[in-house]
Formats: structure tokens, sequence, C-alpha cells
């Protein structure tokens, strides 16, 4: 029998794992092509080496500012098709910028704040609603929930989806997702070596090297060292990363894959500084930064922020035809984090010179600092398996392109807490500081401390969706989607009395949610050029979306959200700059509020955040680069308030009116080119509206690239924060991490 016509027993055997769900499409000539008639089939399936080169040829993140497709939704799709506002900063953007870590990344976009948490999390915020803590960061569409400080060196691209995601990932918030996209293996020999000198003995150098192996085979691996006595912000570095990607029959009909990637980080923590008044007598809304060098550290010498993350993934693609492929994919991962650090405070009246409280008119350095506890130790362990099928196909006259399938997964999570004397550990004390002697050495011995677990949870999650974009005419296109989910956690705490060691006690504590997620919108595509969107889609997030429950908040059903978006995607200048528009409305209509001081929970409020964005990337001319990301929310408000959390009629904290970035480079000779970018945020208040705004800022970032060698060797300078301004990064309401001052780093990269 012939491969052609036991094609639908390929199909019946295989369609069972569209029950697994959610991978990417592959983007090559042949897939776009119509099916070909049966006769026809043999010579389609042996034109293999049209379609390698093509993937071999395929723009990668490393050639442009501008991206016309994204992996984040369900498969491969083209900007154009997808009815929401998508961001993507490609890995020549993070270059030119020198950015090499997510946080540095996603600030250089707009609409983005990030919380200083109690735990130490940097809460990432996106419209003024939770991102992190919703688990809403993804790798290659893939749920990577960990807190952990994420290296750029293997990303292609980083894709920031804003509004409702929860069709496309199950659980999600409501502002939206970010997904990283690895590098992976292609038909070509290329490799790549950058080294990297800088400001505070900063040395980072990344290796990138893609081998051919075969007719349809390539492996590519990627390796990345760096360290800093500072990293501007008061914080040490010191981290290493290994990944790699193997892909075996490219472009054919089975392709497999298999990946692999290990970060380790040692790096320092810089855990926040306090707030300050102007006067004794200032009101609240005065309260401001300190007036200190933002790479200055007062926490101790051994206060640290190690970790590990580390995963293997294995994807297998089979493709029925041109226009069906059916994509598995099984991850497994490891997490670990050992964070001993502490709140910087200002010591009591008492012990300040003259016995004064502490504002800006007592401040110097002879003021003196306390210096806290905080410890964050834990693990985490996921397992995630999806499979997509994406498919195209005329059905009753009409074009559908349609995505279904089912993704299920397992993560655990284990936390430790330190015994205090009396519970047969030690109890260890922090010398006080004062701020005219930053980085002062003091040093304890954290290896005294004795761990015990404190709670574990573990959740799985199982979720069917499907979608269908239907053409209804060579304009007019209807997108509608529909996914289930059924989530349950369990939560068990261990607790030992507080005065002597004795016997532990147990609590456990269980969620159990089912939830429906909808999405649907129309497309406008009058010309190649141009694409206009209205739609709307709901979103879920559960209880225990910082993996932990209590009597408070287990039986507290999910929260619900929706977003409406009109927007358009226009191409000009040939098709070599894209600009994004969007007019959005995100509205939590159900929304739990957890005061972390009283440990009130409700799901009786309401708030909603409206606006305006716009992005524009690509190409002026052929000299001449942009990308621009820029966010308005004018209209943001708390409809309906909870006791304890922020109040009814009031601004959403950590939303500011306005935040964007632009940069830009101009190529002066076929050897020399310049660049340079401003990334601003308006003031916003900190978590809980204490009552006081942060202060707005804008930073100047600068380029200078020489290429010594033609396509082979270039010698790049960047100078971040070159004015050395002074502004708050991350926030909470008694404290903030500082943003890092001037920074200059140079850069070598030698292809071959």
């Amino acid at each position: 029998m012939s491969r052609t016509k036991s094609r639908p027993a390929h199909r019946q055997a295989l369609l069972p794992l569209g029950a697994l769900a959610a991978g990417f499409g592959l983007a090559s000539a042949s897939l776009a092509q119509t099916p070909a008639p049966a006769a026809e089939a043999a010579k389609t399936e042996n034109a293999l080496p049209i379609v390698r080169t093509k993937a071999s040829a395929e723009p990668t993140g490393k050639d442009a500012y501008q991206a016309t497709d994204s992996r984040i939704g369900k498969g491969k799709q083209e900007l154009r098709d997808i009815p929401q506002s998508v961001t993507v900063v490609t890995e020549k953007l993070m270059n030119d910028r020198n950015l090499d870590n997510l946080k540095d990344v996603l600030k250089n976009t707009a609409g983005i704040t990030f919380m200083a948490a109690e735990g130490g999390e940097e809460d990432i915020k996106l419209r003024g609603f939770s991102l992190q803590a919703s688990g809403d960061v993804f790798i290659d569409g893939m749920r990577d929930p960990a807190f952990y400080e994420r290296d750029v060196f293997f990303q292609d691209r980083v894709e920031l989806l804003r509004g409702s995601a929860s069709l496309l990932f199950g659980r999600g918030s409501t502002g939206g997702a970010v997904n990283q996209v690895s590098k992976e293996a292609r038909l070509i020999d290329a490799n790549e070596i950058s080294a990297s000198v800088g400001s505070d003995s900063m040395v980072r150098t990344v290796g990138d090297f893609n081998v051919r192996l075969g007719d349809s085979s390539a492996a590519r691996v990627g390796v990345m060292f760096n360290a800093a006595d500072n990293d501007g912000a008061g914080a040490k570095i010191d981290k290493q990363g290994i990944a790699g990607n193997y892909r075996m029959g490219i472009g054919e009909r089975d392709e497999f894959s298999f990946s692999a990637y290990y970060l380790n980080n040692e790096n320092g923590m810089n855990y926040g500084m306090p707030w300050i008044r102007p006067t004794a007598t200032s009101p609240t809304a005065d309260i401001t930064l300190l007036p200190i060098d933002p790479s200055n550290h007062y926490g101790m010498a051994s206060d640290k922020n190690k970790g590990s993350a580390g995963w293997a993934v294995l994807k297998h693609i089979h493709r029925f035809d041109q226009n069906t492929e059916l994509v598995t994919t099984v991850r497994k991962a490891d997490y670990t984090r050992d964070q001993r650090s502490g709140t910087v405070r200002f010591a009591g009246a008492s012990l300040q010179p003259g016995g004064k409280a502490v504002t800006l008119e007592t401040f110097g350095p002879n003021t003196v600092l306390s210096r806290g506890t905080h410890l964050k130790t834990q693990d985490m362990q996921t397992l995630s398996v999806q499979s997509d099928l994406d498919s195209k196909f005329k059905w009753l006259g009409l074009e559908h392109k349609v995505q279904a399938g089912a993704d299920a997964s397992e993560e655990k999570k284990q936390v430790f807490a330190a015994r205090s004397a009396a519970q047969g550990g030690v109890n260890l004390s922090k010398p006080n500081t004062t701020i005219g002697r930053p980085n002062d050495g003091a040093w304890i011995d954290e290896s005294q401390r004795v761990m015990r677990k404190a709670s574990e949870y573990t959740s799985r999650a199982y979720g069917v969706y499907a979608q269908d974009l239907l053409a209804l005419t060579p304009q007019w296109k209807l997108l509608a989607g529909l996914r289930y989910d059924k989530v349950r956690g369990d939560y068990d705490t261990f607790a030992i009395p507080g005065q002597a060691a004795g016997p532990e006690t147990v609590s456990s504590y269980r969620m159990n949610i089912s939830q429906w997620s909808k999405r649907a919108a129309v497309l406008f595509q009058p010309t190649e050029t141009m694409s206009f969107h209205f739609g709307g889609a709901t979103s879920f997030n559960t209880s225990g979306d910082t993996y932990s429950l209590s009597a408070q908040n287990a039986s507290i059903p999910p929260e619900k959200a929706v977003n409406i978006e009109l927007g358009a995607k226009i191409e000009t200048n040939d098709g070599k700059l894209s600009h994004r528009f969007a007019l959005f409305r995100s509205t939590k209509t159900h929304e739990r509020n957890t005061d972390p001081l009283t440990n009130l929970v409700t799901l009786s409020g309401k708030r909603h955040a409206s606006g305006f964005e716009y992005d524009v990337m690509g190409r002026i001319n052929n000299d001449w680069e942009i990308f621009a990301s820029y966010t308005y929310i004018p209209n943001a408000n708390i409809d309906i308030g909870a006791p304890g959390a922020e109040g009814q009629g009031t601004r959403p904290s950590m939303t500011p009116r306005h935040s964007g970035t632009v940069f830009t480079t101009y190529k002066i000779t076929p050897q020399i080119r310049v660049g340079g970018g401003v990334t601003a945020r308006s003031g916003y208040q900190p978590n809980r509206n204490p009552g006081f705004y942060v202060p707005k800022f804008a930073t100047l970032g600068l380029l200078a690239e020489y290429e010594l060698l033609k396509d082979k060797l270039t010698l790049r300078a960047n100078v971040n924060n070159v004015t050395d301004k002074l502004y708050a990064e991350t926030v909470y309401t008694g404290h903030y991490v500082p943003g890092k001052g001037r920074t200059f780093a140079l850069t070598g990269s030698y292809k071959f």
C-alpha cells in the first residue's frame, strides 16, 4: 500500500494525540501550498531540498527588529492574523540595547511595571495586572512558573501578548502573557562568539554554535558566563548557562527534536531601600527616593540569590500533508532557589544622630540602617505535555484554519523555613550599618541555619481547546475559540511549636477548579499590508496562583476577567516597517483581594483599565532601523473595592498613565552604526495605594558599533542610563529597589 493511500490510517492513529495539546506550526513553503493530488503526492514529499533551503534561510531574531510572525499563539501565526496586541523583542534588539535578562527586556517595552514583593519576587505587572503571580511566563509556549532570574542567552525573541490569554494557556492573568522563544538548530553552519567587558568588573561571554549534520538534521549549542562586582543596582552577578537543541527530519513528514537547558545563578541580592519623607511633618504624598548612588549595597555580604533552572524537552511534528500537522511536546523542568536577604530599614530615632527620626533634613552619612532577614528557600518540579493539531482546509466553500488540542501538567513546589533557636535551630543577628558605609563587608554564616519543610503544593491541570479562523471572504475573517480547564491543587503546611521543638502539625487544603474560556474576533484585511480587528476574550486565575492555599482562599472561586480590543496592524515602506495600534479595555469582573497584613481574602472586587497602545518596528530605509512601544492608560479605576485592599474609586496601583520606549540605529557608513533610545514611565503608586507616587523617570541609552571585518568581526559599545538617573525599578509599599545607574559595556562579536 502506498504512503498516500495509508494516510487516513495514520490520521486515525495520531489524532488521539490531539488530546494532549499546544505546539507550533512550521513556516515552510510546502506547508503554505495547496494539497497536491494523490498522483503527485510522492513528488511533493520528495521536494524536501526546497523546504530545507527555506528553513535554513528563514529570518531569525538576529536579523532585524521587525517580526511578522509569532509563536505565542497555538502554532506559528502571522501577527496580522492574531486579533490581540503582540509586542516582539528580537535578539538583535536585545543585543543592540545590551539586555541580558528577561526583566531588562520587559522594562524596555511599554505598559510594564515590577513589584518587589515580600518574598523578593519581582512580580511583573502589565496594564496594572499581575503576570508572574499567575504563572504567565512561558518558554516556547509551555508554562515556566518558577521565580528565578531568567537570562536570554539562548532566546531568539521575547513575545509579549497583551490581554486575556486563557484560551491559549489555561489559567492566566488579565494583563497578558510573556513567551520566550528558544533558538533552534538550522540547516546551516553558523557560529558566533561574543565577549563583553564593562562597568564594575563586568565580564560576559556568550557562544552560539550551529552545525548542519546532514540533509535534514542539525544541532545548536549556546553557552554563557557572566560575572560582575555590581549590576549597577547593588547586586553582584555570577551566573552560567548552557543550552542545546538537536533536530532531525527537518522539513520532512516526521520531525523530532530534543532540547536541554541549564542556568545556574549565584548572584547577590539587593532586597530594597526604604522610602523617605522630606521633613518630619511632610505629608505622605511627598515620600520619595533616597539621594544615594544606586550601586550602593547596604545588605550583608552574605546575602545571596542562588538558584538554578533546568529542563529537557522532546518534540515531535507529524505532517499529514502540506496543510495539516500535529505537534506534540513533553517538557520536564526542575528549579531550585535559595535566597538569603533582608529589607534595609531606618533604625529607630533613638539610634540616629541627635535622636531624631530620619528625614531628608536629617539624612546623611551617619544615618543608621538596620538589616532584616527574609529567606526564600524553595524547590519546584514541573511536567508538561501538550499537543496541537493545526489544519487549513476548505469546507462548505469557506477557508478554515483550525487549531485544536489539549494539555496536561503537574507542578510541585516545596518551601523551606529556618528553625529558630527555640525550635532546634539558631538565631543569627545582623549588625546595623550607616549610609556612609555601603558595601561594608559584614557577613554571617548562613550555613548555620537549620532548614525544615514549611509547606508543599501539588497541582494537576488539564485543558482542551479548539478555535477556528474562518475566511468569510478574502477580506473578512471570523475567529471563535473555546477552552475547558480542570485544575486541582493540594497544599499542606507543616508547623512546629514556636517556643520549643515538638511534634509537627499538618494543615491541608484543596482547590478544585473547572472553568471555560472564550475568544471571538472579527478581522478585516483589505490588503496584504493592512489588518484590522475587533475582539474579546475571557480569562481566569485561581486562588492558588502563588502555589499556596489557606483556610481563607482554598474555597474562593477563580477571578474572572474580560478583555476587549479594537486594533490594527499596518505595514508600510514596502513591508519593511510594521505598525501596531490598539484601543483596549481590561476588566476584572470578580477580583480577589488579599492583604498580606490582614490576610483578608474576598472575591467582591472589580477594576478596569483602558487605553491606547502603539508599536512600530522595522526599517525606515536600508540604513535606519527603529523599535518603539508606547502605552497610554488614562482611565483606570477600582470600581468595587474590598476592605483592607485598594480603595474604591481610586486609580489601581502599579498602573502608570504613560510608559514607553524608543530605540533607533543608523548606519553612517558601511562599517559604522550608531544608535540611541529612551525608556520612560510616568509616576504611579506602589501596591495597595499607600498615598504617594513613585517618581517618573526617563533613561537614555547609546550605541556605537564598528564592523572591523565584514560579516565577521564587530565591536560594539553601549552606555545605558547615560545621565545616571536615580529612579525606582521595582517597588513595594515599604521599600524599593533602585534602577541601574550608569553602566558601560564593550562587546566584541566574531562570526565563523
